[in-house]
Formats: structure tokens, C-alpha cells, sequence
């Protein structure tokens, strides 16, 4: 694999963005279980932090079916279901992304919100901030590489070829045709991540779909227990109450995983492999089973959450694991 960070931009050329491009997909996806197993751990449906964390898992989604949609529409095919492209828990964020994170599988709690969601969807304000050759500080400074590189492409690279539709408003995808869709495909992901540099909600010039706060300041908004409001020009969190839900225990997944997770990870895998094929293939009927299938992996979550360890501290949960 090239090395993302330590490429010129003069030197960011289709094969390097091709690469960068797999490194988003895999940044995609490392998201989406941290969120779910959160979610899932909430005991109650009705809670509203479990629709709050409902909705940014359903955008998390549709933005790695954008990072798939983005490389295929030059000629590319993402790699989903191989060993190198699912990502591992505790783990980094692919991408050389945010280096010194490290993202782990657990329930939902303060400590979760502020030292892995809060730092994932970091806000990145203005312009380039890091020299040259070192890695990129946030998923929004790695998205805007991404964009300058994409605009550097001539008009004929762009096919916009297998490209797949999912979900609608904020939480759909974008298909890619030319340059000015990646340009707004990027855009929706960086502001619906963090927002824009003056606005919790994003930039309505680039992404018209602000209505929702940016999933930093959505999950902020848990941590700090209240909404966040506009006071006298500046942003406060300091409206409505939002109350801490009550959670099971799950216990954060160690790097081994659990066999207790079997059947979890083999439905998990063939979710996967649906999604290999829907963007190998450009079969969106496939991407229609996965979503679906995706939210159906609950019950089987839920029941390894309300499973005690046999040490104690806590219950299982899955391990989002390749089957071996």
C-alpha cells in the first residue's frame, strides 16, 4: 500500500487516490460498530440517546456507502470482506487518521463519549494545519486531502460507474457522476462528522441538508446531559436536560474477541460479503439486504450484552470479527 502522509500533493495521482479512497472505506466502517454496540447497550428503545446514536449509525452507514461509491466511480472496487480491510477492536483508525486513538468495542458511557466518539468526530476548522509527512490529525483533515485530489483528476477519469443508492435525506449516500458530486459527497461527510468552521449544523452553500446538529455536537450533547442552543450568537449547552440512559454493562471487547461472538461474527461476515458484491457487481439489491440485515444483528448483540462475564465486570458483546 502507498504511504498516504508522506505523498506531495503534486504526487496524489489517481493511484494514490485510489488508495486513499480504500483507506476511507476502512475509515467508514471502523466507525459503525463502536456506534451500534453503544446503541444497543441502551436498554430502553423509546430512549431518546438511543435514536440520537440511532440516526448518526445510519449516516456513519451512508457515508462509507459514499467511501465505496467514490473509488468505483473511477474504476476502482472497495475491498469490504477481507481480512486487511475489517477493522480490529481495540484498534486505530485506518487511514493513519488521528494517530494515538485507539477505538474500542463497550457500552455506552461518559467516558466512551468523551475519549473515543468526541475525539472520532473531532472538528477540523479551516485549511490545511499539518505540515507535510505527518499523519492527519482528523477525519476532516484526511477528507480534504482526499477532495484536492479528486479535483486534480481529469473530466474522463470519473465513470461513474456501480454506483449504489442508500437511504434518503441526511442519511442517503451520494452517487458520483463528476467532480462537483465527490466535491459535495466529501463535504456531506466532514459536516455531518463535525460540522463546518462556523457552524454546529454545517455549511448550507455545500451540503443543503443541515437540519441536524454535526455527530460531534450530537454526541457532546449526551455527555453533557442538556441541548445545544444558540445564546446571544454563540453556541451553549444549555437547553432541554437530556437524561443518561440506562445502560447494560458490556464490558469493553478484548483484542482476542469472544468465542461467546460466533454466530454474531458469521452473520456479520455475511453482511459483508453482500456488500462486497453490491459494489463488485453494482448489485443494489444487495446493499438493500445488508442495511436491513445490518439492525437485525441486535438481538443476537443484546444477548451476549445481558451474558455476565464469568470474572465479573461486566457482560459480553459482540467482537465484530472475521470467522476464522
Amino acid at each position: 500500500m502507498l504511504d498516504l502522509v508522506r505523498v506531495s500533493p503534486a504526487d496524489q495521482d489517481l493511484d494514490w487516490l485510489k488508495t486513499a479512497l480504500q483507506a476511507a472505506v476502512e475509515l467508514e466502517l471502523a466507525t459503525i460498530p463502536p456506534y451500534l454496540c453503544a446503541m444497543w447497550s441502551v436498554k430502553e428503545n423509546a430512549d431518546p440517546v438511543r435514536s440520537m446514536i440511532r440516526d448518526i449509525a445510519i449516516e456513519e452507514m451512508a457515508h462509507m456507502a459514499t467511501a465505496c461509491n467514490l473509488p468505483t466511480a473511477i474504476g476502482g472496487t472497495p475491498a469490504i470482506n477481507t481480512i486487511d480491510a475489517v477493522p480490529k477492536y481495540p484498534g486505530p483508525l485506518p487511514g493513519e487518521v488521528h494517530p494515538g486513538l485507539v477505538v474500542p468495542l463497550a457500552g455506552l458511557s461518559r467516558d466512551l463519549i468523551w475519549n473515543v466518539f468526541m475525539e472520532i468526530e473531532l472538528p477540523f476548522s479551516g485549511p490545511v494545519l499539518f505540515a507535510e509527512g505527518m499523519a492527519f490529525p482528523t477525519i476532516g483533515a484526511f477528507y480534504e486531502t482526499i477532495a484536492r485530489a479528486y479535483e486534480q483528476l481529469p473530466p474522463d477519469a470519473i465513470t461513474g460507474e456501480r454506483q449504489i443508492e442508500v437511504g434518503a435525506g441526511t442519511g442517503a449516500a451520494f452517487t458520483i457522476a463528476d467532480r462537483l458530486d465527490a466535491k459535495q459527497a466529501i463535504s456531506r461527510i466532514k459536516e455531518q462528522g463535525e460540522g463546518s468552521s462556523n457552524s454546529p449544523l454545517g455549511d448550507p452553500d455545500t451540503n443543503p441538508l443541515t437540519d441536524d446538529l454535526a455527530h460531534y455536537y450530537q454526541v457532546a450533547e449526551i455527555f453533557y446531559g442538556r441541548r445545544l442552543v444558540a445564546v446571544d450568537g454563540l453556541f451553549e449547552f444549555v437547553g432541554d436536560v437530556i437524561p443518561f440512559p440506562d445502560v447494560l454493562p458490556m464490558a469493553e471487547v478484548p483484542p482476542a474477541g469472544y468465542p461467546e461472538s460466533a454466530d454474531f461474527d458469521q452473520a456479520y461476515k455475511s453482511i459483508l460479503d453482500k456488500l462486497q458484491s453490491a459494489w463488485e457487481n453494482g448489485d443494489q439489491s444487495a446493499m438493500n439486504i445488508s442495511v436491513s440485515d445490518m439492525f437485525a444483528l441486535e438481538s443476537e448483540a443484546v444477548a451476549l450484552m445481558e451474558t455476565p462475564l464469568p470474572g465479573g465486570g461486566g457482560t459480553f458483546g459482540p467482537d465484530f470479527k472475521l470467522p476464522s
